[in-house]
């Protein structure tokens, strides 16, 4: 696949968003951009100054000295929260509630996907979130939008952090992932919606491969003309 193009994949949390678009872009030979990842710095940023990420004014007020970078190291995405490798400390539970937060401040937004596009210029990518194909990349060649019912969202993130050695129970995560479901679509910066032309794919009851074959025969009929 020699052409530029550009794949967005939006969807709820826990959908299977990154894994599949990692997938899609080792296929491809594309680049990969986590961006919930850079969310997610944010977020920690402001957890470990003590900064209430509900608190918009707070977050507005502080963003303009918050700096993430991302870089690429044997192939894979490692997010820096100015000059720390804060890739696997982005995952715990707590940061995801923060990001969640902290994405809804239409500043935080502004400023990341000013990055997230640049990042994107003139080269072949994947790209997984909540408002690609609606914001960050809305002439993307091909756009999805992944689904899957909520308790088998939830089930895949309770083994996720299960094996991370988290403690909560399979209740707590369904009633989390709810409530995330709730403010991502309902907040008034980049709602989570089904963008105009995107390819919706539910992954309730398909396998991984099932998933990345289905994106990409859809993005060989993009690129064939």
């Amino acid at each position: 696949m020699d052409k530029l193009f550009s794949v967005a994949i939006d969807g709820p949390s826990a959908a299977g968003k990154s894994t599949i678009a990692k997938a899609v872009s080792r296929r491809t030979g594309a680049l990969y951009l986590d961006t919930g990842a850079m969310y997610r710095a944010v977020g920690l940023y402001m957890l470990r100054r003590g900064i209430d990420p509900w608190d918009a004014a707070a977050v507005r007020a502080a963003i303009d000295g918050v700096v993430v970078r991302v870089t690429y190291l044997g192939g894979a995405q490692r997010v820096f929260l100015f000059d720390e490798d804060v890739s696997d400390a982005v995952r715990a539970h707590s940061v995801s509630d923060a990001a969640s937060a902290v994405s809804a401040v239409p500043e935080v937004r502004t400023r990341l996907v000013q990055m997230q596009r640049e990042i994107a210029a003139g080269q072949r990518v994947v790209m997984d979130g909540r408002d690609i194909g609606t914001h960050v990349l809305p002439d993307a060649t091909l756009k999805i939008f992944l689904v899957a019912a909520p308790e088998v969202r939830a089930r895949r993130r309770y083994l996720e952090l299960q094996a991370r050695g988290s403690s909560g129970s399979f209740e707590e995560v369904l009633r989390d992932l709810i409530e995330r479901d709730h403010n991502d679509s309902t907040r008034a910066a980049s709602p989570l919606e089904k963008s105009e032309g995107a390819f919706e794919i539910d992954s309730s009851e398909l396998s991984v491969d099932e998933v990345v074959d289905q994106v990409i025969e859809l993005l060989e009929r993009k690129t064939r003309g």
